[in-house]
């Protein structure tokens, strides 16, 4: 049993929304919110729900893999009755992508394995420490590794190391058609509203009955 946010009247077209991963999804989920608001005011039922190991879930973060959050995004799917999805970011590499629907700025997993690696390279010579990605990547395969303050197991390791997000006719959606730059890259949640509009925007176009 996890959480999800929703917004359920029981109408024609249901919205999944896959969260990106880590740190990311923190950043978005505000502009994800109010894209959702947007979406029920235009007669869209829509739901977001926790990865395992995030926000208030009860699992053990150390002991997810992609495979697991894969898994436990297809129950959401088949819970909540989804028509269609919308996968964002690191969410395209466990979405189901037996649905119809889109994926916002699709990313490797091995570009967001790169970036915590970064993360905590630069934190750690900060510190007065020396560290190699390369043995901290060596150690994560075989023990896990604490990345940006996530304690990733082997699994998730490995499953980031090799994993592309498998999209299978679903729209690409790129970031320059919401404008301006990627929440994603901001260093603290915030706002859109723009960006909100303009995905709740293109949301409609492709899930119009």
């Amino acid at each position: 049993m996890e959480y999800a946010l929703a917004f359920d009247r029981r109408r024609k077209v249901r919205l999944l929304i896959v969260p990106p991963l880590f740190d990311e999804a923190n950043r978005m989920r505000r502009m994800l919110v109010d894209t959702m608001r947007l979406l029920d005011a235009a007669g869209t039922d829509c739901f977001l729900p926790d990865l395992p190991g995030c926000n208030e879930s009860q699992q053990d973060f150390s002991a997810q893999s992609l495979h697991g959050w894969r898994r436990a995004m297809a129950l959401a799917a088949s819970h909540f009755r989804a028509s269609d999805v919308l996968a964002v970011r690191g969410g395209a590499l466990v979405f189901p992508k037996v649905l119809p629907g889109m994926v916002l700025e699709p990313v490797k997993g091995a570009s967001i394995l790169r970036q915590l690696l970064r993360a905590r390279t630069i934190a750690a010579r900060e510190a007065g420490r020396a560290e190699n990605a390369a043995e901290l990547l060596e150690q994560g395969r075989e023990t896990g590794l604490e990345l940006a303050g996530w304690h990733c197991g082997p699994s998730l390791i490995a499953g980031l190391e090799n994993t592309t997000p498998e999209i299978e006719g679903q729209r690409i959606i790129a970031q320059s058609e919401l404008g301006g730059a990627g929440l994603w890259l901001r260093a603290e949640p915030a706002a859109a509203p723009d960006q909100s509009a303009a995905l709740a925007r293109i949301v409609l176009e492709e899930v119009a009955p």
